[in-house]
Parts: structure tokens; C-alpha cells; sequence
């Protein structure tokens, strides 16, 4: 595995009575599109913002690009190096396209012309049009257009195609992808879009309730994660499993499902001695895999 560009360990974060964070791991190697899955209010924002320095983590450690992220001088360097953009792709709305762009590029040293040009014509922006005039979707591709260019050796992204209409949300997920194969990148985006994340994403993290419950490479997981369902002639038995990795047992009637990560064959030979009438193991998708694990947890 790379070397970690993203590295944090029981990452905790209150406010107020609030627990935002609550013993949150991470780790995300370079060179990888990162998806940090969760529902909304689930910490991703949260996370991002420790990760940049812009809320320090009541306890844990973070890490980006080796330095520590809640201490100020280093988080100055960790966002020099670090492009990012708001869920609010927050714009100066009395500029131009154009204005903003030359407003922005001089605190960029590594401020990359070439891709300033690449992504005006891939985006069809609109250099002279007020940003306050532009449609959210074309907004969302100025905000992208100002990350991508500087030079950034992680891009760092807060729900990108929220509120975008389909063929806006492909143009701006097939540009991250491009733009990780041509330059030397990590980027990790948030979302509660578990299509968008199945896409793209090589690697990720399903966070719920401030929590880690899922991480790791999207391949692994998808061939790790296996349902079983057992079907009997009479009401199911209570599930009394000993196989390790299993995430969730389900009765309903004749009906014994078992969500498992890793160690199906062992379920299934558990599953023998009940004697059910049939036996199947299939396949999980990342959606199932996302449901299952966040639904229903205990506080």
C-alpha cells in the first residue's frame, strides 16, 4: 500500500454537548480517488474540516502529508498543498469568471495555465459572465476549475454534485477521474451518492454516526461481502452463527439472512446442520453493503 497522505486515528470532535466525531479512523494512500460515504449529519464534513485545520479534533490524531493537521503552522502548509471545495462552492458573486480566476491564481505558485485552459474549454465556462449569474451546475465546474488548477497534490471535496442535474454530476466525476490519471494527485470527495462513489471511487469509507465502519479497497470489499440466505420449511431458527465477519443476521419467517465479510463458507457449513430446504450465496453491491452496515446501529 502507498504511503498514507490521509492518516487519522480515533479522531474525535464535540461540540457542546454534540459529538460531531466520535473515535473516527481514516487512512487514504496517495494516488487514490477516496470516497467518504455516509448519510447526511453522518461526520464527513466534520472530517474535512480537522483534515484541513479549519476545526481542531477534541482528541485523536491527523495527519496530512505527514504533518499534523491541528497545529497551525503546519495546517498552513498542509493547505497550500491542498485544494479544496465547499458543499456551498463558496465564490466572490460580484466577479467575473474571468476576475476570479486572476484573483485566485497568484496565491497559487504551482498556479497550472495549462489546465486553466484545459478545463475553461472541457467546461464551457463562461469567462465573462458574473459568477452570481451562473446556474448551480456551472458554479459547481468554476469552484472545481479553481481546485484543480493549482497545482494541489490533494484535492480535498465537500458533496461536488450536490444539487447538480445528471449529465452535470458525469462531467464533473469523469474529470476528477481524468485528472488523477494525467497528475500526480490524491482526491477525496464526500458524498451520500453511493452511485457516484461506486464509480469512481478505488477506495473508501462508510462513516456513520462519527464512526468508521466500513473502509478499505471498493475491489476487496466486493469480493469480501456475501449474503446468505437460507430458506426452511418451517419458521427460521434463531441465528447462533460462530463464523467470524459476520455484519447482520435477518428472521423473517422462513426466511434466515446473513450478511457476512468474509467467511461465507464457513456460514454455509454452520448453515448445514440446521438443515434448510435451500442454500444461496450471492453477490453484495456497495449500495447493500451501505445500508446494511449503517442501518440500525446502536448508539
Amino acid at each position: 500500500m502507498a504511503d498514507p497522505v490521509i492518516e487519522a486515528i480515533g479522531l474525535r470532535k464535540t461540540y457542546g454537548d454534540v459529538e460531531a466525531l466520535r473515535g473516527l479512523d481514516l487512512r487514504v494512500p496517495a494516488g487514490s480517488i477516496f470516497g467518504l460515504l455516509g448519510r447526511n449529519g453522518a461526520g464527513k464534513t466534520t472530517t474535512i474540516k480537522t483534515l484541513l485545520g479549519m476545526a481542531r479534533p477534541t482528541a485523536g490524531r491527523v495527519r496530512v502529508f505527514g504533518l499534523p493537521a491541528d497545529e497551525q503552522e503546519s495546517s498552513v502548509a498542509i493547505r497550500r498543498r491542498t485544494g479544496f471545495v465547499s458543499e456551498d462552492k463558496d465564490l466572490y458573486d460580484t466577479m467575473t469568471l474571468a476576475q476570479m480566476i486572476a484573483f485566485t491564481r497568484p496565491f497559487y505558485p504551482r498556479w497550472r495555465r495549462d489546465l486553466e485552459a484545459k478545463y475553461l474549454r472541457a467546461f464551457e465556462l463562461p469567462v465573462d459572465r458574473t459568477l452570481k449569474t451562473l446556474s448551480r451546475g456551472t458554479r459547481t465546474k468554476a469552484a472545481l476549475l479553481l481546485a484543480l488548477c493549482r497545482g494541489a497534490d490533494l484535492l480535498i471535496l465537500d458533496e461536488p454534485t450536490s444539487g447538480l442535474d445528471p449529465a452535470a454530476s458525469e462531467d464533473v466525476l469523469q474529470a476528477l477521474v481524468r485528472h488523477v490519471a494525467h497528475e500526480d494527485t490524491t482526491i477525496v470527495f464526500s458524498s451520500h451518492q453511493i452511485a457516484e462513489v461506486d464509480q469512481i471511487a478505488d477506495r473508501i469509507a462508510i462513516v456513520d454516526r462519527g464512526r468508521t465502519v466500513v473502509s478499505g479497497e471498493l475491489d476487496d470489499l466486493r469480493a469480501s461481502y456475501r449474503r446468505v440466505q437460507l430458506v426452511f420449511a418451517d419458521d427460521a431458527p434463531e441465528p447462533g452463527f460462530r463464523a467470524p465477519g459476520i455484519v447482520r443476521t435477518r428472521r423473517e419467517r422462513r426466511v434466515l439472512t446473513v450478511l457476512c465479510d468474509g467467511g461465507a463458507d464457513l456460514v454455509v457449513q454452520e448453515a448445514r446442520a440446521l438443515h434448510p430446504v435451500s442454500v444461496d450465496v450471492t453477490a453484495v453491491t456497495l449500495k447493500e453493503i451501505f445500508l446494511e452496515t449503517v442501518a440500525g446501529r446502536e448508539e
